[in-house]
């Protein structure tokens, strides 16, 4: 089971055991934001090849993470029993069952500076395989998606918000509010982008990719369910939705990331404007899904061009407005400030006695 459909399941009081190598940041701060104490990762938080940040992340949280202690962990211990992390070591029952090392914040920081001196030699692998794969996905600037008729209907010349679980996805889509209340755009969930549209506030008109990360409360509340399929092949993701009981799913053949294809959906479909939030753009993001090319994010930007904002970061361009609790607690200052005023002179004070003789003889009180 992968990291990110446990995440949801967990409390605080949970031991998540995983088996993930390369901890990514949006993995890390969601374990962090499930309140848990204590990771246990099979595999190799961070083996130099990139400077991911899961591992710091986890550390700066306050979360112990007892890193590389072996797959045959999960031979050792099943689910619901209970463990307990003692130093570099993992014991059930009193029994010693695995064994790995603490990463504290200091050997994060030191693994990170020690990757990025050798991060030149993941970009040049990840250049040349971005140009590999584009000879094979290069009919993405050419050809046209299979859309649902009555979905193209829905699109056409209204504003799409493509929503990915990204980076600082809650931030961006926090800031966006007022643009979503404002405009209404049809809103795009892509696979666990559905849940961060719930979680905001909003509903999904349509839930889009593969399907291995997006909730069945999120798939229930969308209008829509279009899978993301192989060309020519089948789609993995059809079985997920149809446990969820949505019957009237489609699927969407297309080479390339569910993300990517979300957005050229919305332009073939004739969107008056695209505003993705959450998306992959950078290196360490990329490498962060496990992704080796950027060839389908190149070739999308390359065809749908200006008609796509790109509100990553949009969080930290605009800071958050002045909270009702901050502007209650200066109204409250300032009538305090005026109360003194008007206990200090009498003939302010004699005013205001007569407008409430006044206001009485009005009320009939």
């Amino acid at each position: 089971m992968k990291t990110k459909e446990i995440v949801p399941r967990l409390t605080p009081e949970d031991i998540p055991v995983i088996h993930h190598e390369n901890l990514d940041r949006v993995t890390a701060e969601s374990l962090v934001a499930a309140g848990v104490r204590v990771v246990v990762n099979a595999a190799c938080s961070s083996t130099g090849l990139y400077p991911n940040l899961g591992p710091l992340i986890l550390a700066r949280g306050g979360v112990y993470l007892l890193d590389g202690v072996g797959s045959k962990v999960f031979e050792r211990i099943k689910t619901g029993e209970e463990i307990e992390v003692r130093g570099d070591a993992v014991y059930l029952g009193g029994r010693l069952v695995a064994a790995g090392e603490h990463l504290d914040v200091g050997k994060a920081e030191s693994a990170i500076r020690e990757s990025r001196e050798r991060v030149g030699a993941a970009l040049e692998s990840f250049a040349r395989n971005t140009v590999e794969f584009m000879r094979l996905e290069r009919d993405i600037l050419f050809s046209s998606l299979e859309i649902p008729d009555e979905l193209a209907g829905e699109i056409r010349d209204r504003q799409v918000l493509v929503v990915v679980r990204g980076y600082d996805y809650r931030q961006d889509l926090q800031a966006l509010g007022p643009y979503i209340r404002g405009m209404r755009p049809f809103i795009i969930g892509v696979d666990g982008g559905a849940d961060a549209v719930l979680e905001a506030g909003w509903r999904p008109h349509l839930v889009f990719g593969d399907m291995d990360s997006v909730s069945e409360r999120a798939l229930r509340a969308a209008d829509r369910v279009l899978v993301h399929g192989y060309p020519g092949g089948p789609a993995p993701g059809m079985e997920r939705v149809k446990r969820a009981g949505i019957e009237e799913a489609e699927v969407l053949a297309a080479p390339g990331l569910s993300e990517d294809i979300a957005i050229m959906l919305a332009e073939q479909c004739g969107a008056e404007l695209i505003v993705a939030v959450g998306t992959h753009v950078g290196l360490v993001e990329f490498l962060d899904k496990g992704r080796k090319g950027a060839s389908s994010t190149f070739l999308t930007r390359l065809k749908v061009g200006s008609l796509l904002v790109d509100a990553k970061g949009v969080s930290k361009l605009y800071p958050a407005r002045v909270s009702s609790g901050q502007l209650a607690a200066l109204v409250m200052a300032g009538l305090v400030a005026l109360s003194a005023v008007v206990y200090a002179s009498e003939p302010i004070a004699e005013i205001f006695r007569l407008l409430a003789i006044k206001l009485r003889l009005v009320l009939g009180i």
